[in-house]
């Protein structure tokens, strides 16, 4: 850990020299065209957060229910969790796609599934069509959310990188709150569209990309990487400098990002599946993203998530009217503390965020059990009123880490060479843990209830060990920089000593000769590793 920390501090002070204090996301109009098309990257994981919550709301329907009728526990796990089976079927091709053709191309094709997917799943005449349409919505979303985190990252001014690649799953909450009210609002239809408008709904985010994705810049460490270095210079000073190519941020964003490609492809050649385990770098890599992917399902989250009516009624809260407002609520409540947090990432710290939010998660959680328990043994309302109230809490601690990071974080550890079948992995690895959840939860808590929340205590606790233990702190790195950090002082070294080489040469005197100190600072602190 000490390494990494000690490369962020020198990381931060090269940095720092290079960026214009006078450039804000608000007052630069190239700044503020960038942060609108990132903005188009964002929504993707709009989409998702909708999917979860509309069924949630759906099952709250009678006019849904009835039509379907009736789905048992099984049937619910079934059609909750094909969106993620469908899923699993693309990860096989998202990250050749990503780093074959390009992060927008790659976005586009999933965008447009999706947009054919929702109208049939809003046309639906049966539960096989439903099921068909719910299982061509994630094969399409697996391609545009293994892009779209990445092109996120890869384009962003490097002050606000960490902030909007953390907001990027923050606003998995936005696409909740607009099913979650959607619902609300159709819930009084008395026909089949109080679930077709929400069916259909869940398609705009994908029509906006369709239409908009060209205008995007594509990341300029795909174009380096296909030896396109006078686009990616043309658009690393398009947005990041005013068009100024002789810029010093951009001569050592461009020569930090080609010295990590060419390392990856001399230290790391080998760029196949075999290649995320074959380094103790890359399998520690592995190590924190495959445990991160896990909890971030596997916290008791998915309980609320997807079967909220079911706890409710649990607890004898059983009127349709309340169930959807405490689900429209929650939603709301979560965006706000996950957009919040994001906010925070680089002033609090990853460690910190995750470690915080572990905790946090444990004491709630255990609070919501033993009130679940009081309910269901003594058939107290105050009880039922305290479950809803610690599952705010709880989603409180949550969204201070696993809504915020787990994407941004993912990313920022994997190298340029590994970053889209890595990120695949992490996909993967919760659509595996979401599918065991949507079939096990509705079915566990039919069976056993609050006992069943008990599994969860446990492993929850088990949680904060494993992040106390593996997770590295990597706040206020540029991307090649929190990569190196995993591969060796030698390897952050390289990257950064070119990139600090390269903005010395087009820097002036007004800079004070302050990359002459910078390096002379990060060398030396290095050494004392």
């Amino acid at each position: 850990m000490a390494p990494g920390v000690v490369a962020s501090a020198a990381a931060d002070s090269a940095l720092n020299h290079l960026l214009d204090p006078r450039k804000t996301w608000y007052n630069n109009k190239r700044l503020i065209a960038l942060n609108g098309w990132i903005f188009l990257l964002l929504i993707t994981s709009s989409t998702n957060g909708y999917d979860g919550s509309m069924m949630n709301g759906l099952q709250s329907l009678s006019q849904w229910q009835n039509y379907f009728n009736h789905p048992s526990p099984s049937q619910l796990g079934l059609l909750n969790a094909i969106q993620n089976i469908g899923a699993l079927a693309a990860y096989p091709f998202a990250p050749y796609l990503s780093d074959g053709i390009g992060r927008r191309p790659t976005i586009f094709i999933g965008a447009a599934i999706m947009c054919i997917a929702t109208a049939l799943q809003g046309a639906s005449q049966s539960e096989g069509m439903f099921v068909g349409a719910r299982f061509l919505i994630g094969f399409g979303l697996t391609f545009a959310a293994n892009a779209a985190p990445m092109l996120v990252s890869e384009i962003s001014y490097p002050r606000y990188r960490a902030q909007l690649t953390a907001t990027y799953n923050s606003l998995w909450y936005s696409g909740a709150i607009i099913a979650a009210w959607t619902t609300f609002g159709t819930f009084k239809l008395n026909s089949t569209w109080a679930w077709r408008i929400p069916s259909i709904l869940q398609g705009l985010p994908s029509v906006a990309q369709v239409l908009l994705i060209w205008f995007v810049p594509e990341s300029p460490r795909y174009l380096i990487s296909k030896g396109k270095d006078e686009q990616a210079m043309k658009v690393l000073a398009y947005y990041h400098a005013d068009g100024n190519r002789d810029d010093p941020l951009v001569q050592y964003e461009f020569n930090e990002i080609k010295t990590a490609l060419d390392y990856d492809r001399t230290i790391a050649a080998n760029v196949g599946w075999k290649s995320l385990i074959n380094t103790p770098g890359n399998r520690r890599r592995m190590r924190i993203i495959v445990g991160i992917a896990f909890f971030s399902q596997w916290s008791g989250n998915g309980l609320a998530s997807y079967y909220l009516n079911q706890i409710l009624n649990d607890i004898n809260i059983k009127d349709s009217t309340t169930q959807l407002l405490i689900n429209g609520i929650l939603a709301i409540w979560n965006l706000i503390c996950a957009l919040i947090a994001s906010s925070l990432v680089e002033r609090l710290g990853r460690r910190f965020m995750f470690l915080f939010s572990g905790i946090g998660m444990l004491v709630f959680f255990t609070s919501q059990t033993i009130a679940f328990a009081q309910f269901e043994i003594n058939g107290q309302p105050a009880a039922a009123h305290s479950v809803i109230a610690f599952i705010f809490l709880y989603y409180a601690c949550y969204d201070v880490a696993f809504t915020p990071l787990i994407v941004a974080y993912t990313v920022e550890i994997l190298p340029y060479h590994l970053r889209a079948k890595g990120f695949n992995i992490f996909n993967f690895t919760i659509s595996l843990a979401l599918i065991f959840n949507q079939y096990a939860n509705p079915i566990a808590l039919a069976a056993i209830q609050w006992k069943y929340y008990i599994v969860y205590c446990c492993w929850i606790a088990f949680e904060c060990v494993y992040l106390y233990l593996f997770v590295v702190e990597t706040k206020n790195l540029t991307l090649e920089e929190t990569a190196a950090i995993f591969d060796g002082e030698e390897a952050t070294k390289e990257i950064l000593g070119q990139g600090l080489h390269a903005a010395e040469k087009h820097d002036s005197v007004e800079k004070s000769g302050s990359v002459d100190e910078v390096e002379h600072h990060h060398v030396g602190t290095l050494e004392k590793v």
